[in-house]
């Protein structure tokens, strides 16, 4: 946990994981210290999480997550629909194997405010991948490493990747892949906003 990660502003995404957060403690009859103890948090940081007032980094999620005994995209329940859109009607149509824009779930994470989407149907498969969205100067340096495999596709922008202490600065149209058990690490150093497809296989916990 970092001083930036506590002091992190209200967000619309951060007000939604507080509301999910909060949902699921009270149907496991979980109270915050009970919650702390099992994710190894202080309840300090998850009472503010709860109320909005903290963007959780990805490592406090899994942790959230690992103690409620949920995946991370159970977690964040439903999606809402984009700002000033609906889902159409071929929405309650839509088969297994598709996901479509409008409910896609969407997560702002930590203090870099970097965005994942997931663009993999709901379901235990093994493979899943994201829209990864990063404003300019943010840093994604607590990425989850484990058994599997990692790739991705550079969409627009220009990121900064290290593996195992080596950098290679990507461009659109760039691509990567390697072993998720190396640690490693995404970066916009740019001044524009990068986006990254980013996939992975399910033999490490969800990123």
């Amino acid at each position: 946990m970092t001083v930036a990660e506590t002091a992190a502003p209200a967000a619309d995404g951060a007000v939604r994981i507080g509301i999910r957060l909060r949902a699921l403690r009270a149907e496991q009859g979980l109270t915050i210290p009970a919650l702390a103890a099992k994710a190894s948090l202080s309840a300090g940081l998850i009472s503010q999480i709860e109320r909005g007032q903290s963007n959780p980094s990805i490592k406090t999620i899994q942790r959230l997550t690992s103690a409620l005994g949920v995946n991370l995209w159970a977690f964040l329940g439903a999606a809402e629909a984009e700002p000033g859109g609906e889902p159409g009607p071929e929405a309650a149509e839509t088969p297994p194997f598709v996901q479509r824009r409008a409910q896609r779930p969407r997560v702002l994470v930590g203090p870099s405010r970097m965005v994942k989407e997931l663009l993999s149907p709901r379901g235990e498969r093994g493979l899943r991948f994201l829209m990864v969205t990063l404003p300019p100067g943010a840093a994604a340096e607590e990425m989850l490493t484990g058994p599997g495999e990692k790739g991705g596709y550079v969409v627009s922008g220009r990121v900064v990747l290290t593996v195992d202490g080596q950098q290679a600065e990507l461009a659109e149209g760039d691509s990567f892949q390697f072993d998720s058990r190396q640690p490693h690490g995404l970066a916009n150093r740019s001044g524009r906003e990068a986006t990254i497809l980013w996939i992975m296989s399910l033999l490490q916990p969800d990123p």
